[in-house]
């Protein structure tokens, strides 16, 4: 009943009311999610990406030069976010699989603020709702707003029919009569017509977060959480094309290292993978890329990238504009990385750099310093700790696992430590494999195991980013010592969970 209520009076919570004004004086929080976005920004030391809206917001803040997520794929590293709760804790890797089914009294990230006061809510993609995967209802104080993630308005790009990755994003196999998707058409990998901003979905969100943040503006005394999910620079590639304008093709960053590690187990580097479901991409992924399609999709992705940061930009202004500032706390975060062709690879799913490492942004007002920086190690689960104890809420404690580690101290001071390295995972075949990775200041180590048959001997990589930051080589033979050392970090960690059954 008490979601049903929250469903039917959200006008009583802006108008004028104080039914919950116990949260008044708490921060706000605006938490922004982006799709694939890698640290492609300025103010990670990009030098081509123009993106003004987040080089601000890292001016304004602290950034975290060494946040991983901890698990390259959509879905499962959105409930590492929103769950607090690592996939190898819980077991959720693949798409089709539902939280609730497993912890149906789990308490999530807005949840957890909900349960104080606040007033939450959610526009865009938050959860990933796709590929079997749905929004949370009970997470919102009132409806999700969804839009689009697989968006086009050239009529060339989808010949007016349903495409193999509009039918994943809509879960359309659940509900209507279609082939499986390898029998739909491949939409266009990208598209740039000279359209409004709003022409797509980032544009359509931050308007909608705008209006939402003037009637925020309406009741001061009502603390808020809002979650706004972008879409880009998510394939396709498809934003007005004054943004495309923005960047010389000849200038773009091209792969410096496109082959495999020396000495990687066959399964590591991803490949393709679902890149071939756009053309003009060749469908056949043992068929290489010609220089030009590279040369395209990287300057999509890096458009796709400065359209989004235009509209972030847009809610800045309003933010400034109301003077919400001196009270909004706003975090920035990269679902995961995106690979650009190094190691032959595209998109995410494996456990390197590119695939691994994620931007985190953090404005704090009170704590963070103006233009600050860190190399602390921080993972996506470090946000849900990191939130609550930043809007002085209880200590989270799930019932879910609750694996992360509050990074305030790290805000406060960007030379303190919470922890020396960062952890993440990536199965592989089906679940018959799965490899745990630890990352230092220096090294990466993947120990690949059978979960199914612990005697089966492990196999090891390590990549080590002062000597060889391309990962041209695996040198766990080598530095066997290293090795050793962090294996031992890897065995404070509990033994993954199998993974949960697909509905």
């Amino acid at each position: 009943m008490k979601n049903v209520l929250s469903h039917l009076l959200p006008p009583l919570l802006f108008l004028g009311s104080t039914i919950l004004s116990s949260a008044q004086d708490r921060p706000n929080v605006l938490l922004i999610l982006v799709d694939d976005l890698k640290p492609a920004i300025g103010a990670y030391g990009d030098p081509v990406a123009v993106t003004p809206a987040m080089d601000r917001l890292a001016g304004m803040g602290m950034r975290f030069d060494l946040a991983y997520c901890n698990q390259a794929v959509c879905m499962a590293s959105r409930y590492n976010l929103l769950l607090g709760s690592r996939s190898t804790s819980t077991g959720f890797y693949n798409f089709g699989t539902q939280f609730r089914e497993v912890y149906p009294d789990a308490i999530t990230l807005p949840q957890h603020f909900m349960n104080s006061g606040y007033h939450a809510e959610s526009m865009g993609k938050v959860f990933h709702i796709g590929h079997g995967n749905d929004n949370d209802d009970a997470s919102w104080s009132v409806p999700h707003h969804k839009e689009k993630v697989i968006e086009y308005v050239v009529p060339e790009s989808t010949h007016g029919k349903l495409t193999r990755e509009e039918a994943f994003f809509t879960n359309a196999r659940r509900y209507l009569d279609l082939p499986p998707n390898s029998g739909l058409p491949r939409g266009a990998a990208w598209e740039n017509p000279d359209v409004l901003d709003e022409a797509y979905a980032d544009g359509r969100v931050a308007t909608h977060a705008i209006d939402r943040l003037r009637q925020y503006a309406r009741n001061p005394n009502q603390a808020w959480f809002m979650a706004v999910g972008f879409a880009r620079p998510h394939l396709p590639f498809s934003a007005p094309k004054k943004y495309w304008n923005l960047y010389d093709p000849g200038q773009l960053p091209m792969p410096e290292f496109e082959e495999h590690p020396q000495g990687a187990p066959s399964w590591s580097p991803k490949g393709k993978g679902e890149i071939t479901n756009f053309k003009p991409v060749p469908e056949d992924p043992r068929i290489e890329f010609t220089q030009e399609l590279k040369r395209q999709l990287i300057h999509g992705y890096y458009a796709s990238t400065s359209y989004m940061d235009a509209q972030l930009g847009r809610i800045l202004d309003e933010l400034e504009r109301l003077e919400l500032f001196d009270n909004t706390i706003i975090v920035l975060w990269g679902d995961h990385g995106w690979h650009l062709g190094d190691h032959g690879s595209w998109t995410k799913h494996d456990n390197f750099e590119q695939a691994n490492r994620i931007p985190l942004l953090i404005y704090a007002p009170g704590f963070t310093q103006p233009g600050s920086a860190t190399t602390q190690l921080a993972e996506t689960v470090d946000i849900y700790t990191t939130l609550a104890d930043l809007a002085g809420l209880p200590t989270p404690k799930g019932p879910q696992p609750m694996d992360g580690t509050s990074l305030v101290p790290v805000l406060k001071d960007p030379e303190v430590r919470v922890r020396d390295h960062a952890y993440h995972a990536y199965p592989r075949q089906r679940g018959k494999l799965i490899g745990q990775a630890i990352r230092t200041e220096r090294y990466r180590m993947v120990k690949w195991t059978n979960p199914e048959d612990p005697s089966v001997e492990p196999i090891y990589e390590l990549y080590d980013y002062v000597d060889d930051y391309l990962e041209t080589k695996n040198f766990a033979a080598e530095k066997p010592e290293v090795v050793r050392e962090l294996e031992g970090i890897l065995a404070t960690h509990p033994d993954p969970k199998p993974q949960v059954p697909r509905r």
